[in-house]
């Protein structure tokens, strides 16, 4: 997902290429190295094995793909001279804290997917590497890919009633947001760990209800209700964090940006989801 928002908001004086699998693959460390035959200025890691709970069964690929790969990465990067963008998670905290967490707060993972994550972002760390962003993002929705959103929208499609978590509350992020978050980070070299996602604060439950609200307005539905229910109610393998909240005032200072409520990057998501652009 985030990568097709990168493609799309990439400065015209940019030269884009493109990795993927099973071309290539970050877990491979020759084939990370293969980055030094272009010598790029910067490399932006949109790879993740981000499936939460199938990180659970899958320990050794999570830590591979989350935790290895993005140190590869560094290592190319310090190697060349180049600038390494990592995108990290809110996941890395235990959601203790009941006030916005700020980059420098302890992290405490709570799941596999969060140790992974977190082991990435020491992997980078470790290297030695000084130009780097890592950017820690939170409840990732946008074109291309599977998230909240889109499961929403086909549940309400097919359900009276849908049953969803109230006693966890983070931020929504919008890719497209957080991509031009991530160039106007490269404008600068205030170098470091970032927190970003969109301002303000809701449940999955109160999500959910802005999704179906919004969507109702261009489309038939056939959900009736929505319930709110505890994560006690709804057993997944993977622990998540109760609160996880991230202070934005790290990235607002750093490049002056004003980042969008996330009711009102929803709102944008499904209109030009209704009509969507060519971003190839």
């Amino acid at each position: 997902m985030l990568a097709t928002a990168i493609r799309k908001f990439i400065p015209e004086d940019y030269q884009l290429l493109k990795y993927d699998l099973p071309a290539f693959d970050l877990t491979q460390r020759d084939q990370v190295f293969t980055l030094r035959d272009y010598a790029p200025d910067i490399i932006i890691n949109c790879a993740a094995y981000t499936n939460v709970d199938r990180c659970e069964e899958h320990v050794d690929l999570a830590m591979s793909v989350n935790g290895s790969g993005p140190g590869f990465l560094a290592e190319v990067v310090k190697e060349i001279d180049a600038v390494l963008v990592h995108i990290s998670t809110d996941f890395v905290f235990d959601g203790e804290k009941r006030k916005p967490y700020i980059e420098e707060d302890m992290p405490n993972p709570l799941s596999v997917y969060g140790k992974s994550k977190l082991e990435g972002e020491q992997q980078i760390l470790q290297t030695g590497l000084k130009q780097y962003f890592i950017v820690r993002t939170s409840w990732l929705y946008g074109a291309g890919g599977n998230n909240f959103v889109e499961t929403m929208i086909r549940l309400a499609k097919e359900k009276i009633e849908l049953k969803v978590v109230a006693d966890q509350h983070g931020s929504p992020t919008w890719t497209e947001d957080l991509a031009q978050a991530i160039f106007a980070l490269l404008q600068t070299s205030d170098y470091g760990i970032y927190h970003y996602s969109n301002d303000g604060e809701c449940s999955w439950f109160d999500f959910a209800n802005e999704i179906v609200v919004l969507a109702r307005e261009t489309q038939d539905l056939a959900v009736e209700r929505i319930l709110p229910i505890k994560t006690e109610d709804y057993p997944l393998p993977a622990k998540r964090p109760k609160y996880s909240i991230m202070s934005k005032e790290k990235i607002k200072r750093a490049t002056g940006i004003h980042i969008p409520q996330w009711q009102d990057s929803l709102k944008s998501y499904l209109i030009q989801r209704n009509s969507p652009e060519d971003i190839s």
